[in-house]
């Protein structure tokens, strides 16, 4: 068993793909520099996310799964293990999605289930959550409002995953928004989320997020890794930055469920069963 060194990113990203390139090209760098051998960056990293939710503004550019833009991904990823969200191309359809890559190309992908307000205007609902194995662990992957609904995290971790990255471009409230940043209620759930899901599976979790601003959107950054038992072991804050730490991850995930297993001790049949 040996230490495994991972990372989250808060950084902005838009429309202009080569200096989003640019932008994952410095930070898998610096990444690799610090001994980083898993790296999260954020939703919509590739073109940016949507300027307005109702997709007046048009949506990203649409990349295939298989496309030029992600084999180049993969080669900026080389040693890494890389995840990075984008709108991808479904034919008559697009999907926000996330992508996981090495130097040996596509390890897992998943399209976001779940959509807040009105993305469906730009988007198609992805159908399900699989785990998958990479070379630094079984890992998941979620997108943004993913994580809001406790069954995603759920079905992940009963599908063996050890590590769950959720990327993210989760602004502040627009409603009622607040002066500083760091104290905006919007912010308070993703960090609740970031922790709870963390916690009540005893899994790893990487949250990425985009931050500063774009379209009509302020994000809250608060890129994190967060440790089996639901302790922050690193975070950005309200600013763009990269969130480092290290932990045995197999041997952290037996701890955490030792004694109180929840995916162990669930009693399924007590559970209502949704009507869905």
């Amino acid at each position: 068993m040996s230490e495994l060194l991972m990372a989250a990113v808060a950084a902005p990203f838009d429309r202009d793909l080569e200096a989003d390139f640019a932008r994952i090209e410095k930070l898998v760098a610096a990444a690799r520099e610090r001994g980083v051998r898993l790296l999260a960056l954020p939703e919509a990293a590739l073109g940016g996310y949507l300027a307005t939710l109702d997709g007046s503004a048009g949506a990203p550019p649409a990349l295939a799964p298989d496309g030029p833009e992600l084999r180049r991904l993969a080669a900026i990823a080389g040693d890494l293990v890389v995840t990075a969200g984008y709108c991808e191309d479904g034919g008559d359809v697009l999907y926000n999605s996330v992508a996981c890559v090495s130097g040996d190309g596509l390890l897992g992908h998943h399209r976001k289930v779940h959509q807040p307000l009105h993305e469906d205007s730009s988007y198609r609902a992805g159908e399900e959550f699989t785990a998958f194995d990479t070379p630094v662990g079984r890992l998941g992957m979620m997108i943004c409002y993913d994580k809001a609904f406790p069954e995603s995290a759920r079905a992940l971790a009963l599908d063996g995953a050890q590590i769950v990255v959720c990327v993210s471009a989760w602004p502040g409230s627009r409603t009622n928004p607040a002066a500083d940043l760091a104290q905006d209620r919007w912010k308070r759930r993703f960090d609740l989320f970031d922790q709870a899901r963390a916690l009540e599976n005893q899994i790893m979790w990487l949250s990425a997020n985009q931050s500063g601003e774009f379209g009509s959107m302020r994000f809250v950054a608060s890129a994190k890794v967060v440790a089996p038992g639901g302790e922050i072991l690193a975070d950005t804050g309200v600013a763009a930055g990269m969130a480092v730490a290290g932990l045995d991850v197999p041997r952290a995930l037996e701890d955490a469920r030792r004694s109180m297993g929840h995916l162990r001790d669930r009693r399924p049949h007590a559970y209502a069963v949704d009507p869905d």
